[in-house]
Formats: structure tokens, C-alpha cells, sequence
């Protein structure tokens, strides 16, 4: 039985990749400041088996440590890490206005801890037998600002191009490990963090912005990195999935 450990995996994105992969016949550890919900834990025992929560904040290293030794001693091993934990800035602002402590807050959770936490799993990685054609699995959950440019929102932008950039050193360095680094990158999604701004999307969506004229799911994401942690992708890694509903495309 194999293991995944999801970041921020309590609501939104993260809980329907947890979801999913318990469906998937993973053993899956949420890794996150906030309890899951009793209710949607019980909906996820129903399907496979009870997740292990583990609360932890991923920007602490002995946070992140102990998450490891947590999950390893449970379950012996970890398969998959799904860097999903993010956060937006607390404000909106202006890039000539952009705070310096909400540029280090933002870049802190989005690309620092996944720099680190990559890097702790991927060493137990290298230990670990060989499972279904590779020792490992790491997927980044970045998002479409890393390419698109929203002024009042520079720092998640940074994070996000930042969280790519990872996704490519990673791939590079581990496949020769055995370990399979790809990115998933989720356009308009329809979470706590979009909640804010519904309106200006939906007017986009209804202006044709979006080929795919519908708000994403976090079902979508989830089932993209179901997709890259199986089996069926063993000559594929450093890749970007685009979960955008066609959003990337250049039209005229």
C-alpha cells in the first residue's frame, strides 16, 4: 500500500486530492494548520480508509521534520508528496504598494517550505525500494499566475513562477533517484480563495475568457494528479498540466 502526504490538505484543493487518492487505494497523511472536517473525514472513510491528520505549519522546519518521522512511523514509507499548501496575500495590493512582510509571508508558504519539504521527502525517497516503476512522486500545485501578471497580487505571482521553476530543478536532479517531479497548475478554481472575487470571474467566464466557459472544481485538480502519480505516466516528469479550461491558450 502506498503513501501520500498532501499539504494544506484539510479544505479546498488539497482535501479533494486526498479524496481522490484514498479512492486511488493510497494510505494519505494532511498535513495542515486546520483540522479536516468531521464529517468530510467520515465521507472519506466510507470510500477507503481514514486519512492520518498530522497539524503542522509547513513554513517550520521541526514542523516539517516531525511530519516525516509522524508519517514513517506509521506507515514506513512515503510514495507521493503533493506540495499544495498556499496562501494569497492578506491584501490586494498595488505593486508600487505591495508590503514587504506580505511578499515574505506569501513567498514563505508557496515556494521556501515547498523547497524544503521537497527536499527532506526526496532524500527518504532515495532510500526506499523501487514501486511501480519509480521510488517516487512529488507534485506541485502551482497555478496559472506563475505565467498570467496580476499587479495587485505580485507576490503570489513570484510564488507561483517560483513553485515552476522548483518543479524543473527537482525533475532534473531526482529523476536519475528514480523520483518523478511534475507540476499541476490550476486556473480559476472555485475555492475559499476565489470566494472574494466570484464576481470578476464570472463576468470572464461569461466574456469567453475561458475556452472551457465554466469555474474549475477542485475535482479537476485532483484528478490531474491522480492521473501523474499512477502508473501511467512513467516517462514524464518536469511537466506542466494546465487545469485551466483552456485559459493558456494565445488567441487572436
Amino acid at each position: 500500500m502506498r503513501t501520500a502526504i498532501v499539504t494544506g490538505g484539510s479544505r479546498g484543493i488539497g482535501l479533494a486530492i486526498v479524496k481522490q487518492l484514498t479512492e486511488d487505494g493510497f494510505h494519505c497523511v494532511i498535513f495542515d494548520m486546520r483540522e479536516p472536517d468531521a464529517e468530510e473525514v467520515r465521507l472519506i472513510r466510507e470510500k477507503g480508509r481514514e486519512p492520518l491528520y498530522i497539524p503542522g505549519d509547513v513554513t517550520l522546519p521541526a514542523d516539517r521534520e516531525r511530519l516525516i518521522d509522524q508519517t514513517l512511523r506509521v506507515f514506513s514509507a512515503v510514495h507521493v508528496l503533493v506540495n499544495n499548501a498556499g496562501v494569497g496575500p492578506s491584501v490586494r495590493a498595488d505593486l508600487l504598494d505591495m508590503a514587504e512582510d506580505s511578499w515574505d509571508r506569501v513567498l514563505g508558504v508557496n515556494t521556501k517550505a515547498a523547497m524544503f519539504l521537497t527536499q527532506a521527502i526526496a532524500k527518504q525517497m532515495i532510500g526506499q525500494a523501487v514501486c511501480g516503476g519509480k521510488r517516487g512522486v512529488i507534485i506541485n500545485i502551482g497555478s496559472c499566475s506563475a505565467e498570467v501578471s496580476s499587479v495587485n497580487r505580485g507576490e503570489y505571482c513570484v510564488s507561483k513562477a517560483g513553485m515552476s521553476m522548483l518543479t524543473k530543478l527537482y525533475a532534473d536532479r531526482l529523476a536519475r533517484e528514480g523520483i518523478w517531479v511534475n507540476e499541476v497548475r490550476p486556473g480559476v478554481i472555485m475555492t475559499e480563495m476565489t470566494g472574494g472575487v466570484k464576481a470578476k470571474y464570472d463576468a470572464l467566464i461569461e466574456q469567453g475568457v475561458f475556452p472551457i466557459a465554466r469555474w474549475g472544481t477542485p475535482q479537476d485538480v485532483a484528478g490531474a494528479v491522480s492521473a501523474l502519480v499512477s502508473d501511467r505516466f512513467l516517462y514524464t516528469t518536469g511537466a506542466v498540466i494546465d487545469v485551466d479550461g483552456g485559459f493558456h491558450i494565445k488567441r487572436l
